[in-house]
């Protein structure tokens, strides 16, 4: 489980930085390639060795999904660990990356069916919306979702997650490190869940799937702003640095 869970941290700090590097080129220069996983994947499927890489990927978020499923059962490692709402926590991280394991493994295989993180998000939202009370369910997982990225960027801002950390086996250095990525990373990933969340809300409220936005739309309208391209290359910023922390985290995570 410990090798398996810093596979998984490897994997997404791996996926976050190739995120932010083409969140990046849109900003500045956009080349048409999709600031998503699906761009991330398809970047990497170019690289030499690629195809090795990609089910490297896979094979990694995939032992994170393990991992998380073994903290639901057995209970997390810290303080609080054996508590319902941590186990429940971690069991529906489990269930999002093994998602993302199963659709990283299908791209792998020569599916290709990665797509574009906008079109999923309004497919899914526009089936959601057929459901009976439709738009609660929407609201209701819009909330989550602005929530979570709340949540998530508190928790950057406080530095809540020296607490798994192995903080006092690492080096002076190595805590700057972990800081400077830490926080400016969590913070932009933070953002960016809640402005997706704020969309998925404005389409349960106008009834229209095609409000929603994937990674890639959401990073996008950054560049809409006043601040223009700026805002979208610090937030680009901020997720590469998230997946530089991730790598930290895969070094020194107490599992």
């Amino acid at each position: 489980m410990d090798r398996a869970a810093r596979a998984g941290f490897v994997a997404r700090g791996v996926i976050y930085l190739l995120v932010g590097l083409l969140a990046l080129q849109v900003a500045f220069q956009d080349t048409g390639n999709q600031a998503d996983r699906g761009g991330a994947l398809r970047q990497l499927s170019g690289q030499p060795f690629g195809a090795f890489l990609l089910w490297a990927l896979g094979a990694g978020l995939a032992g994170m999904a393990v991992w998380r499923l073994s903290e639901a059962w057995f209970g997390a490692s810290g303080p609080g660990g054996h508590k319902a709402p941590t186990r429940a926590l971690s069991a529906a991280r489990s269930a999002f990356y093994a998602f993302v394991a199963y659709s990283v493994l299908r791209f792998a295989a020569g599916d290709g069916s990665s797509g574009s993180s906008d079109r999923r998000s309004q497919d899914v939202t526009a089936q959601a919306l057929g459901l009976p009370g439709g738009r609660w369910i929407v609201g209701v997982a819009a909330a989550g979702v602005v929530g979570a990225g709340v949540w998530i960027a508190v928790r950057a801002a406080r530095r809540t997650y020296h607490e798994d950390l192995r903080w006092g086996a690492m080096t002076r250095n190595a805590r700057r490190l972990v800081d400077g990525t830490g926080v400016p990373g969590g913070i932009a990933r933070g953002v960016v869940f809640a402005t997706a969340g704020v969309f998925a809300f404005q389409a349960a409220r106008d009834f229209d799937p095609d409000e929603a936005k994937g990674m890639d739309d959401t990073l996008r309208t950054f560049a809409d702003s006043p601040a223009g391209p700026w805002l979208l290359a610090a937030i680009a910023l901020g997720l590469a640095l998230f997946g530089a922390f991730s790598f930290a985290v895969a070094r020194w995570r107490r599992t």
